[in-house]
Protein backbone atom coordinates (compact mmCIF):
# COMPACT_ATOMS: atom_id res chain seq x y z
CA UNK A 1 0.00 0.00 0.00
CA UNK A 2 3.25 2.12 0.04
CA UNK A 3 1.33 3.40 -3.66
CA UNK A 4 -1.23 5.25 -1.93
CA UNK A 5 1.66 8.06 -0.22
CA UNK A 6 2.67 8.66 -4.55
CA UNK A 7 -0.76 8.66 -6.00
CA UNK A 8 -2.00 11.92 -4.11
CA UNK A 9 0.52 14.03 -6.18
CA UNK A 10 -1.18 12.86 -9.16
CA UNK A 11 -4.41 14.72 -8.68
CA UNK A 12 -1.52 17.69 -8.11
CA UNK A 13 -0.78 17.63 -11.52
CA UNK A 14 -4.04 17.42 -13.08
CA UNK A 15 -4.23 20.89 -10.63
CA UNK A 16 -1.55 22.31 -12.47
CA UNK A 17 -2.75 21.56 -15.99
CA UNK A 18 -6.11 22.73 -15.73
CA UNK A 19 -4.74 25.50 -13.96
CA UNK A 20 -2.92 26.24 -16.96
CA UNK A 21 -5.41 25.54 -19.26
CA UNK A 22 -7.73 27.76 -17.66
CA UNK A 23 -5.56 30.35 -18.12
CA UNK A 24 -4.85 29.57 -21.56
CA UNK A 25 -8.33 30.16 -22.29
CA UNK A 26 -8.64 33.33 -20.43
CA UNK A 27 -6.24 35.02 -23.28
CA UNK A 28 -8.12 33.26 -25.80
CA UNK A 29 -10.94 34.41 -24.85
CA UNK A 30 -12.76 31.09 -24.10
CA UNK A 31 -14.95 30.07 -21.25
CA UNK A 32 -12.16 28.80 -18.42
CA UNK A 33 -14.46 27.77 -15.95
CA UNK A 34 -14.74 24.34 -16.21
CA UNK A 35 -11.28 23.90 -15.94
CA UNK A 36 -11.12 26.20 -12.85
CA UNK A 37 -13.74 23.76 -10.69
CA UNK A 38 -11.96 20.76 -12.05
CA UNK A 39 -8.54 21.96 -10.66
CA UNK A 40 -10.65 22.83 -7.42
CA UNK A 41 -11.97 19.72 -7.38
CA UNK A 42 -8.12 17.81 -8.00
CA UNK A 43 -6.90 20.19 -5.36
CA UNK A 44 -10.15 18.98 -2.86
CA UNK A 45 -8.96 15.67 -3.88
CA UNK A 46 -5.34 15.59 -3.01
CA UNK A 47 -6.04 16.63 0.54
CA UNK A 48 -8.73 14.39 1.05
CA UNK A 49 -6.56 11.18 -0.22
CA UNK A 50 -3.49 13.15 1.95
CA UNK A 51 -6.22 12.68 5.22
CA UNK A 52 -7.01 9.40 4.07
CA UNK A 53 -3.59 7.92 3.73
CA UNK A 54 -2.92 9.49 7.01
CA UNK A 55 -5.46 7.85 8.93
CA UNK A 56 -4.91 4.06 6.76
CA UNK A 57 -1.39 4.75 7.91
CA UNK A 58 -2.02 5.42 11.91
CA UNK A 59 -4.32 2.49 12.06
CA UNK A 60 -2.05 -0.16 10.17
CA UNK A 61 1.59 0.67 11.42
CA UNK A 62 3.30 -1.97 10.09
CA UNK A 63 2.73 -1.36 6.68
Amino acid sequence: MKYLKFTQYIYLAFAGFFIYDGIMKLNSEETPWLSFIIALVAIFMFFFRRNFAKKFEDRNPNS
